[in-house]
């Protein structure tokens, strides 16, 4: 069975996050489960949430004492709006289509066939397929725990077979601002929330002109989007009160303590409460000397890849196994642009090129 066989046949597997309203992980965890049983490669699961298992498969090394983590998620985002079959994985034009195709069955596709073909690799090699990773996290975080010590990790995400050694982090949070009830004929006798929250919004704009000067050479600026707003009850009442979401792309070093303090400050004076986040995930950068970058950019090399290495804007798991003391890289086939699109499709030629990858990264990794 060759690496395409192998995506197709996860592709074909519903894997939506039950947030999304889908089933989970369960059906695509006993096919890769049983995929590494049938060739006698040892391989368990670690239920994480009821029916949403991690499955991890371990190839001996020849030093014990030292381990790489190749990493990759199982579930997918919701199918809505897609305008092509979500599980029926057709190729067309070099591509193949699909919920997954690209973010991530692809990567975990590659590396399933790659750990399948090493032998005797320098180091021990787990590969772990996770849960959750499209809502929040817990199957990386209940992955850590269960870790024995690792000195590298490769996290599969669409980076199109680039070395990704930084992205951002992010935080989420709410902002509302608070007002008084009136009719709308006699205004005057109110106070509107909607236009404190203009003012909020004005605050925002002018700070993100702030942020766009400070550049990270990897990730670029920081940024602050404003993601959602409702406020009032309905058009004849002065609004009491207005609500936003915000989503800040951290960059590396930044903490969401400090964020979240700068605007705490910039908001001073003005009648708006700052909610505590929803999300705080805070950026990486792994450092170009760490041994998992140098044997990266060896093997992609000695393949004809570019080894150049780059940054990302997205988040992933690999910023919590950076936390966790684990020098990590991003890297993967396909785009970003085609996750959780309504035509998501991944290039085949770029899916066969990460599972040699893998497999020889690994081989080079002392």
């Amino acid at each position: 069975m060759g690496v395409i066989d192998i995506l197709s046949e996860l592709v074909r597997i519903n894997s939506v996050n039950p947030e999304w309203g889908g089933p989970g992980e369960r059906d695509v965890a006993t096919w890769v489960r049983r995929f590494f049983e049938e060739r006698n490669i040892d391989v368990w699961e670690n239920e994480v949430l009821p029916g949403r298992p991690n499955v991890i498969a371990r190839i001996p090394g020849q030093n014990p004492n030292r381990r790489i983590v190749l990493e990759a998620h199982m579930d997918t985002v919701a199918t809505g709006g897609m305008t092509v079959e979500p599980f029926d994985p057709v190729i067309r034009d070099g591509k193949l289509f699909g919920r997954g195709a690209v973010d991530v069955k692809c990567g975990l596709a590659a590396m399933m066939d790659a750990v399948s073909r090493i032998e005797n690799p320098p180091c021990e090699v787990w590969l772990a397929a996770v849960i959750d990773e499209e809502n929040a996290y817990r199957g990386v975080l209940s992955l850590i725990d269960e870790l024995p010590e690792a000195h590298a990790a490769i996290v599969a995400e669409p980076t199109e077979n680039l070395i990704v050694r930084a992205n951002k982090g992010v935080l989420r949070w709410r902002i509302t601002t608070h007002g008084k009830a009136a009719h709308s004929a006699k205004p005057h006798l109110g106070e509107s929330a909607i236009h404190e929250m203009a003012r909020v919004l004005d605050l925002i704009e002018k700070d993100n002109l702030r942020l766009a000067e400070n550049s990270h050479p990897l990730v670029g600026p920081a940024t602050c989007c404003v993601g959602t707003i409702e406020g009032g009850t309905q058009v004849n009442i002065v609004p009491d009160r207005c609500q936003i979401t915000l989503d800040r792309r951290m960059q590396p070093g930044e903490t969401g303590e400090a964020v979240l303090a700068e605007y705490r400050e910039l908001f001073t004076g003005l009648d708006a409460s700052m909610e505590s986040p929803d999300l705080v995930d805070e950026g990486m950068e792994t450092a170009e000397s760490e041994a998992i970058v140098q044997a990266s950019k060896m093997t992609l090399g000695e393949l004809g890849g570019n080894p150049e290495t780059v940054g990302v804007p997205f988040g992933c798991d690999a910023t919590k196994l950076s936390r966790a003391g684990i020098p990590s890289i991003i890297f993967g086939p396909g785009s970003i642009d085609q996750a959780h699109a309504a035509i998501e499709f991944v290039e085949i030629d770029q899916v066969e090129f990460a599972a040699e990858f893998y497999r020889e990264v690994v081989m080079n990794f002392r």
